[in-house]
This record gives C-alpha cells, structure tokens and sequence, in this order.
C-alpha cells in the first residue's frame, strides 16, 4: 500500500465498521484496514487515530474523520465518479439518509459494547435489552421498506447507504436471538446482500481479526 492509501481503523464485528467497509468496497476505493480490538480497549489507548475512542476512524491523507455515516458521506464527495451511494432525487437521498438514521442512531447505539457493560453484568440481560429495541425498531422500518425496496436493494434498484447499514445490524440482531422471519422484507434484502462480493468482504466473518472460529474463508 502507497502512503497515500486510506487507512481504516476497525474491529471486525463493529457494526460501524462494517458499514464503512461496504461502502468503500462498493465504491472501488483500495484501504488499509488497521484492526482495533474493542474487547482490550484499545480503543481507549490510541487518542490520535480514535479521539472518541470509537471505531470506525478513517484517515485519508491525514485528514482523519469519525463516525460511519460521515465517513461514507465524506466518500461520496470526494470520490464522485465511484458508484453514488445516494442516487436518486433531492428527495431520495433524503429518505435513504432518514432511513439509515434509522439504524445508526435509534437502533444500533442501543446495543453498542459500552451501553450493554454498563447495562448490566448479565448477559442475558444484555441479550434481552438489546433484542427489545432491535425487534422494536425492525417492526416500523420492515414496514417503510416495503414501500420503497425495488426487489433486491433496500431502496430503489441500486444500492445505497442503507444497504450498508442492513447487514450489520441483521447480523447483531440474530447475535441477539431475534427471529428474522417475523421480518420478512429486511430478511429478503440481507439475504439479497449477502450474495454480492463487495458485501462478503466486508462480512465481519471475513476480516483480517476476525477470531479463527467465526472465520467464513
């Protein structure tokens, strides 16, 4: 890798991380993945690349930006002959962003490592907490899925933003004990995703820190 090569700072199963993975896939854009592991906190340690001790950081040329979303919107930008992950009209690329929204700010964070430690030390707590509010949230974003899915992407026929976001969370919510089936139009996008190889790379069971056991290849 050039010096100049984006570097992505991650953890294997971060759902943000993934999010961010797909869309730099998607778009064709080569990086560098450096692992963090969250389970040793070593987000904690390193305040230069993770200044809110948070993964995803992405640095690009020195210029080094947090949070998922901001990350992917910044790609767009700044790549704007890679495939758009916001196509559509004005009002298209407002719906797919208040639909990721969905996801990345009232589903996912309810469930992050840190919510759930200081939840409780009972991990069966934790799994029905967390289990409560994805299954709360999959009911009402099932249903405006239904409305704007083309068939296979999440909105329309091309994929977008939130398909980056589907998948992780998908994943955590079966972590969690979460019945897929009771949501069958999210369930038939992932399995969709699944399929295509921008989206297996960036599966958290594909990465390079990924513990041997969870390993897909």
């Amino acid at each position: 890798m050039s010096s100049t090569t984006p570097i992505l700072y991650s953890y294997w199963r971060s759902s943000c991380s993934w999010r961010v993975r797909i869309a730099l896939n998607l778009k064709g854009i080569k990086y560098e993945q450096k692992t963090i592991n969250l389970l040793k906190g070593e987000q904690i340690k390193d305040e230069e690349h993770l200044p809110f001790a948070l993964v995803p950081a992405f640095n690009y040329n020195n210029f080094l930006l947090s949070e998922s979303l901001a990350i992917i919107e910044f790609l767009e930008e700044k790549f704007p002959n890679s495939p758009s992950l916001l196509p559509g009209t004005v009002e298209d690329k407002a719906r797919i962003r208040a639909l990721s929204l969905q996801i990345v700010a009232n589903t996912q964070p309810l469930q992050n490592l840190f919510v759930l430690e200081y939840l409780s030390d009972d991990a069966n707590k934790r799994k029905e907490w967390a289990k409560h509010w994805i299954e709360k949230s999959f009911k009402n974003l099932d249903r405006e899925l239904a409305k704007y899915s083309g068939g296979k992407y999440s909105y329309g026929d091309l994929p977008t933003i939130l398909d980056c976001c589907i998948p992780p969370q998908v994943f955590n919510a079966k972590r969690f004990g979460v019945n897929m089936e009771e949501f069958p139009t999210i369930d038939k996008i992932d399995k969709f995703l699944a399929t295509l190889p921008e989206f297996k790379l960036a599966h958290a069971n594909n990465q390079p820190d990924t513990p041997e056991g969870e390993k897909k290849i």
